[in-house]
C-alpha cells in the first residue's frame, strides 16, 4: 500500500571493508590502496597475544599519520579482556585518531552506550560486531545508537555460540533479523567475510544472496575479494533500466501501472535505491 516509508536515513554508503592484520604494518598502505570502501586494522583475531602491544602501537601510529584514501579504523580486542582494556586506554589519548572502532563480542546495547562515553570523537564512529544470540536479540537497540553507523555479522562465532552450522540456511534468520534492524535505523550491515580465498565465484554468488535480503555490504580478508563483492552488490543493467522506467512512470502521475504491475510509493522508493546504487540521477 502507498504511504510514508519511515525507515531511518542511512549514515553513509559503503559496500566493502578489507581486514588487514594489525601485526603486519608492511601491509597497511597496500590495503589502503586496494579499492575497499573501508579498511580495518585488526588487533583481535589476527594478532597473537604476545604481539598485541607492538601491533597496537603500529596501528595507532599508522592511523594517526595516514593521508587521504578511504576511511580506516581498527578492530579492538573484546572488552572483557586485558588487551581490550589496553586498546580503550590507548584510544582515549588525545593524539589517537581513527575513522571507526569495531567492537567484537558485543552483547548488549548498554556496552555500546558505555563505549560512547569512554571513546572521544577522535576515535570515529562505533562498529559493533554481532556474533552471539544475545547480541542478535538486542540488534534493533544496538543499531539504533546514533554513533553505530555500521554493524558486522560475525557468522562463525555466532554459529559456535548458537550450536548451529555455518550454512546459508542455518544462518538465514540471523541475517534477515540484522538486515531489518539495520534498515530500520539507517545503519549499514556488513556480511561476514567469505572464507574461501580462491573461490571468487562463490564469494560473488553468496554476496548476491545477501543483497537479496537487504544486506548491501561485505567484509573481505584479501584484496582479490573486493572486486567480486562490488560486482555482486551493483545492480544489473536490467535492474537499472527497469528502475528508470519505474521512476519515470511514478513521476509522470504518481500511482499508476507499468507492464501490468502497480507502481506506488514503495515501488518508486525501491527504484530510487537501485538508481542510487548504480550512481545514476534520480536515486536517493
Amino acid at each position: 500500500m502507498s504511504g510514508q516509508i519511515m525507515a531511518a536515513a542511512p549514515h553513509r554508503s559503503y559496500r566493502s571493508l578489507l581486514f588487514v592484520p594489525g601485526s603486519r604494518p608492511d601491509r597497511f598502505n597496500k590495503a589502503h590502496r586496494a579499492g575497499a570502501d573501508l579498511v580495518c586494522l585488526d588487533l583481535e583475531d589476527a594478532v597473537a597475544e604476545a604481539d598485541k602491544p607492538e601491533a597496537r602501537k603500529a596501528v595507532l601510529a599508522w592511523l594517526g599519520g595516514r593521508r587521504g584514501g578511504p576511511p580506516a579504523g581498527l578492530r579492538i580486542n573484546a572488552l572483557h579482556t586485558a588487551a581490550g582494556q589496553a586498546d580503550l586506554l590507548a584510544l582515549a589519548e588525545p593524539a589517537c585518531s581513527a575513522d571507526f572502532v569495531m567492537i567484537p563480542k558485543l552483547r548488549h546495547a548498554a556496552e555500546l552506550r558505555l563505549l560512547d562515553k569512554v571513546l572521544p570523537p577522535s576515535a570515529g564512529f562505533l562498529f559493533p560486531l554481532i556474533e552471539s544470540p544475545d547480541a542478535l536479540e538486542g540488534a534493533y537497540e544496538i543499531a539504533a545508537h546514533p554513533r553505530a553507523e555500521c554493524v558486522l555479522f560475525g557468522a562463525v562465532d555466532f554459529a559456535a555460540e548458537a550450536g548451529c552450522e555455518t550454512t546459508w540456511e542455518a544462518l538465514l534468520y540471523a541475517r534477515s533479523r540484522l538486515a531489518c534492524a539495520c534498515a530500520a535505523n539507517g545503519a549499514t550491515l556488513f556480511d561476514v567475510p567469505y572464507l574461501a580465498l580462491d573461490d571468487a565465484q562463490g564469494c560473488e554468488a553468496e554476496t548476491r544472496r545477501s543483497r537479496a535480503l537487504g544486506i548491501r555490504a561485505r567484509c573481505a580478508i584479501h584484496p582479490r575479494q573486493i572486486e567480486p563483492i562490488h560486482r555482486a552488490l551493483a545492480p544489473s543493467a536490467g535492474e537499472v533500466a527497469h528502475a528508470r522506467r519505474v521512476v519515470a512512470a511514478y513521476q509522470s502521475g504518481g500511482l499508476g501501472q507499468l507492464d501490468g504491475a502497480l507502481v506506488e510509493l514503495p515501488v518508486f522508493k525501491r527504484a530510487q535505491q537501485v538508481l542510487a546504487a548504480a550512481g545514476e540521477p534520480g536515486g536517493s
